[in-house]
């Protein structure tokens, strides 16, 4: 079963409203499921929505920020935890070895960053954990389209694509991971 879900966005809002709002309404419905929220430690940013709205559904927010982006991010100090890292491979690991399952929301270069680490890390056997990756307004769709071209081109095997899900809502995100996507290794307990 799923205890912690780690959610990979933003430390911006980006430009369209709906960003904000499904990270928001992830953190709530996780915080009602009695899960932990595990983010990037950031008071800013999509980032900082989600750990205000996990806290104010009356949930567990769990930040991991590394020192360095203590004052750029600035370190939210209204969470459940804030956890200070030495550097980012230590917060990377840090969050990874924390959650039970992994959902991938619109975000920047930090949020790309860490989603590739967890599905290499997947790909090579170091876990099994759930990754979904939400699509909202279509946002990862170039992305996708990348990651095809690299099974296409003869990079990965077609079995890439069995290590994460993609649905185009937090809705649909949240059913995934409580009915178990494929080859995943947990689930949210039913609502």
């Amino acid at each position: 079963m799923i205890s912690s879900v780690c959610v990979f966005c933003g430390s911006r809002n980006g430009l369209d409203p709906a960003y904000r709002k499904g990270v928001e309404e992830l953190a709530r419905a996780l915080a009602k499921a009695g899960l932990t929220f595990v983010y990037g430690g950031g008071d800013i940013g999509l980032m900082g929505a989600g750990a205000d709205a996990a806290v104010a559904a009356g949930g567990i927010a769990r930040g991991i920020i590394p020192d360095r982006l203590l004052e750029r991010e600035v370190g939210h100090r209204g969470i459940s935890e804030l956890v200070v890292t030495r550097d980012m491979f230590d917060r990377k690991a840090r969050m990874i070895a924390e959650s039970d399952a992994f959902v991938i929301m619109p975000g920047g270069l930090g949020t790309l960053d860490e989603l590739f680490e967890v599905l290499t890390l997947r790909q090579l056997g170091y876990h099994d954990k759930p990754i979904v990756v939400v699509d909202l307004h279509g946002y990862w769709q170039p992305l996708l389209a990348a990651m095809e071209q690299v099974v296409e081109h003869g990079f990965a095997d077609a079995s890439i694509r069995e290590l994460y899900c993609t649905v185009g809502s937090v809705e649909e995100a949240l059913a995934r991971l409580r009915d178990g996507p494929a080859a995943s290794a947990g689930r949210l307990p039913d609502a």
